[in-house]
């Protein structure tokens, strides 16, 4: 079994990379730092690396056709970036390539490896999301449409695939959060403690095998997931303004 991963040099995407190598997988790892894929190939073993900024549409192809003929059973579209701040202050040309990682990068990839799963009618795509995805997000509002997006098409192509009776299967991991170096270089707090990455990884590569659709993996995130079904709108936003209030230190540096 072989697996590809984006964004595969730090947090969720590393955890996976490791959780998945101990289970015997073959793994494709992709990321922008080469330095770290490359201590990743030697320590972790039976792993193949190609360095990528998934920010850029013709790297997006560059990973594709590296790993097309190379049989991946699984894809992780792990690979993601929040910014912080007042959506008309957030800097342009950071957000759409937040955007570009997020989502367009996100689409490319499962649209592609969707295809040939389809064909041979086996595969798994695990899209890294986040709880996010079941929300509307003021002060970090385009990372939290960009989750919604990767939720949405993520349970969108899940249905076409059920009533055609594939057994291509769709997992999207959306965890409260999760203690990477994601948050702490914009000196960000937490009133939910995090998980580790480690176990977000385990939770995600379990619930993904096992054909699981929606992954969450703290109950805490899972109640507050359903419970929001019930609040209007409008109240949702006021609520998480403050949330994301709350989270802003004095070092923050407007990325995340």
């Amino acid at each position: 079994m072989k697996a590809l991963i984006t964004g595969a040099t730090s947090g969720i995407g590393m955890s996976i990379a490791k959780n998945l190598r101990k289970r015997g997988w073959e793994l494709i790892l992709t990321g922008r730092n080469e330095k770290i894929l490359k201590h990743m190939q030697k320590n972790l073993g039976g792993t193949e690396i190609i360095t990528a900024d998934l920010s850029v549409k013709s790297d997006v192809f560059r990973v594709y056709d590296f790993c097309k003929n190379k049989n991946i059973d699984m894809l992780v579209n792990n690979a993601g970036y929040g910014l912080f701040g007042r959506f008309d202050e957030t800097d342009l040309d950071d957000e759409i390539n937040m955007i570009n990682v997020n989502i367009t990068a996100v689409h490319i990839l499962m649209k592609l490896f969707l295809r040939g799963f389809r064909r041979k009618n086996q595969g798994i795509i695990l899209n890294v999301a986040s709880s996010a995805g079941f929300l509307t997000g003021p002060l970090m509002s385009s990372y939290y449409a960009s989750k919604n997006y990767v939720v949405r098409l993520s349970i969108a192509a899940a249905e076409e695939l059920r009533r055609e009776k594939s057994d291509v299967k769709i997992t999207v991991l959306c965890p409260g959060p999760v203690s990477t170096n994601f948050n702490r270089r914009a000196g960000v707090t937490f009133s939910v403690k995090p998980i580790t990455a480690e176990d977000a990884a385990d939770y995600a590569v379990r619930k993904a095998l096992a054909g699981k659709l929606i992954a969450v993996p703290e109950l805490t995130m899972r109640t507050g997931i359903f419970l929001s079904r019930f609040v209007p709108h409008r109240i949702l936003a006021m609520l998480v303004y403050g949330i994301q209030q709350r989270k802003e230190s004095d070092e923050n540096t407007g990325k995340i």
